[in-house]
């Protein structure tokens, strides 16, 4: 990716930590995780990408395998560290701790176990002031392993398609967040809204935009990302978009969104 002036490493090195997250399956979310990351990283910021999702699509989006030896899974039930779980990436300053489809275990077994609520954040400690940033890709449920992303982040970032249902369910999530804030995690903040998939030639797309500034007045980002071919296929051949296509109105679209994120620090 070429560089850029206006998105780099500025100021103290402090731990940012993100999740992505949006109890909706197939709205963009682990596209977001692997892009955003591999944009901040490439622009000189220390960058570790957690895939805390059974389905393991942001390992693979990395070039990684669904079978890694140490993965988030042996993190949470113990056997392993975060440190022993992590893993270079192709993409400069860019890290990631694999997932497992094993790691759907871990719904059943993380309610079994005291305090489990807290085990993310705790396994997190030692990396604080490491990483610039840290991105949590959740699953598409309000569960426990995304409890515990939420748990441990400072921020949320919450992807929504412009359709016809965005909104449903984005009420629910930002109960979950409060409730979060209140029980869990009072540090925890909305870091925004992000458009995704989204066809500015359609009427839906613009009356569901008008809906969300309606509703959540500055929460937005200003970056929307299109629906774009090359964003969809790049995980197929374990890249970024931002590698795949570097020039593509999809990768536009996600440096964009990091220069915003790492504008809000």
């Amino acid at each position: 990716m070429e560089a850029h002036e206006n998105l780099g490493p500025n100021g103290p090195a402090q731990t940012t930590i993100y999740a992505i997250a949006n109890q909706k399956g197939g709205v963009g979310k682990t596209t977001t995780a692997v892009n955003l990351a591999a944009c901040v990283a490439e622009a000189g910021y220390k960058t570790l990408l957690i895939d805390i999702d059974p389905q393991a699509n942001a390992t693979v989006g990395l070039g990684h395998s669904k079978t890694e030896n140490h993965t988030i899974y042996e993190v949470l039930v113990g056997d392993s560290t975060l440190e022993q779980a992590t893993l270079s990436t192709n993409i400069t300053n860019l890290s990631i701790v694999p997932s497992t489809p094993d790691l759907a275990g871990a719904n059943v077994e993380l309610p079994r176990i005291a305090g489990s609520e807290f085990i993310l954040r705790e396994a997190l400690e030692p990396l604080r002031g490491e990483y610039r940033f840290i991105f949590f890709d959740c699953p598409p449920s309000l569960g426990p392993l995304t409890i515990n992303a939420l748990a441990a982040a400072d921020r949320v970032i919450v992807p929504v398609q412009t359709e016809y249902y965005a909104l449903e369910g984005l009420a629910d999530l930002l109960d979950t967040v409060g409730l979060i804030q209140k029980e869990l995690n009072p540090r925890l903040t909305i870091g925004g809204l992000v458009m995704t998939m989204h066809d500015g030639r359609t009427r839906l797309a613009t009356d569901v935009e008008d809906e969300l500034r309606k509703h959540f007045p500055g929460l937005l980002f200003n970056s929307v990302i299109p629906r774009n071919v090359r964003v969809a296929e790049a995980p197929s051949f374990g890249k970024p978009v931002t590698h795949h296509d570097p020039h593509s109105a999809g990768a536009g679209a996600y440096f964009e969104l990091a220069k915003e994120v790492a504008l809000r620090g």
